[in-house]
This record gives structure tokens, C-alpha cells and sequence, in this order.
């Protein structure tokens, strides 16, 4: 019988990697290892597979299936906070602009603008598109006539992580789906 994991080359055998509890490391980006990060964690004991693709991976001593879903035996705690980074902040704010909601040509822009002594904080930073953005320009959005969608945050990593839950990616392995909750409905 035909089975597409057999054909499957191991480069194209990502692991789902799950913390000790069996919840995901991260959803966005989705907490994957190369196949053989994975198998080098199994043999140094610090991961426990929970199911596998059907493809082999083959050495003089042994054959093993290739891992598709792995636990860490150790639990890791995730920071409170996530680091700010560019693409956190767009995470946080959905992938949208917070003036208009468009999704394109996504910059950040300084709430209270830096010539007015405006920090590079979350709670001043907001995504903005580029037009939006020089719209705005070196004014408060009081100044520029200008609502934002939302007011911003200095999120928790749960937070992003709920945010993240809505973008799934293009791939998603069978074996996966019980361990991933996405905000939209898969398609098997």
C-alpha cells in the first residue's frame, strides 16, 4: 500500500517538539526540529517520541523510524515576557496595521514620536503600514487625525502565543493535529 511518509525525503521531516506537559513549545513559529536533532535527542534520552512518520532512517546498527512528534522529558518554563523584536510586535498586533488594518508593507511607528521624546517601548510602539506610517509622520495620532485600532501592550508570551495560534502553517503532518489548537479549521 502506498503510504506518502515513505516516499517522503528525511529533510522533509520536520518534529513537532511538545514540552514535558505535551503542549508545544511555541506556535508561532511552530516548535519543529530537523530529523536528526530530533533522533540525537532521542539517544541522549532527553526526549520521549510520542508518534512517527513511516519513513526510515537507516545506519550499519540500526533502522529507526523517523520521529513526527517528540516530548521533552524535562519541562521548560517560558519566559513571562517575550523579547521585543520587530517581528513579536507584529505578532502581537496581528499582522495589521493599527490604523487602517491593512496587512501590507507593515512597518512599526513610535506612538509618541521620538523627536517628542517617545521611547522604543511595546507600549509605544504600534504596527503601522508605510502609508499610514508617513501619514503620521512625526506626529501623535491626536495630531495626525489618526485612530489606532488598539492601544498597545506589552504583551505576555502566552499572549503572542494565542495570537500565534491564528496562523497556521502551510504544512501540518497527521500526526500534529492533537496537539496543535488552531483558531481556524484544518483541513486533513
Amino acid at each position: 500500500m502506498y503510504h506518502p511518509d515513505l516516499l517522503r525525503h528525511p529533510e522533509s521531516c520536520p518534529s513537532l517538539v511538545l514540552n514535558a506537559d505535551y503542549t508545544p513549545l511555541s506556535y508561532y513559529p511552530l516548535s519543529l526540529w530537523p530529523w536528526q536533532t530530533a533522533i540525537k535527542a532521542v539517544f541522549l534520552d532527553r526526549v520521549d517520541i510520542v508518534s512517527s512518520y513511516e519513513r526510515e532512517v537507516h545506519s550499519p546498527n540500526l533502522d529507526m523510524k523517523i520521529p513526527s512528534v517528540i516530548a521533552l522529558k524535562k519541562y521548560i518554563k517560558p519566559s513571562e515576557y517575550p523579547a521585543f523584536t520587530r517581528f513579536n510586535l507584529f505578532l502581537r498586533d496581528k499582522f495589521e496595521c493599527q490604523y487602517c488594518g491593512s496587512p501590507d508593507n507593515l512597518t512599526f511607528d513610535h506612538v509618541i514620536p521620538r523627536r517628542q521624546q517617545g521611547r522604543t517601548t511595546w507600549e509605544n510602539v504600534t504596527t503601522a503600514c508605510l502609508p499610514c506610517n508617513l501619514k503620521k509622520g512625526g506626529r501623535t495620532p491626536k495630531e495626525a487625525h489618526m485612530q489606532l485600532a488598539n492601544r498597545p501592550i506589552k504583551p505576555t508570551s502566552w499572549h503572542l502565543q494565542e495570537h500565534g495560534r491564528g496562523f497556521p502553517p502551510n504544512f501540518l503532518h497527521d500526526t500534529w493535529h492533537d496537539w496543535l489548537y488552531w483558531d481556524i479549521e484544518l483541513e486533513s
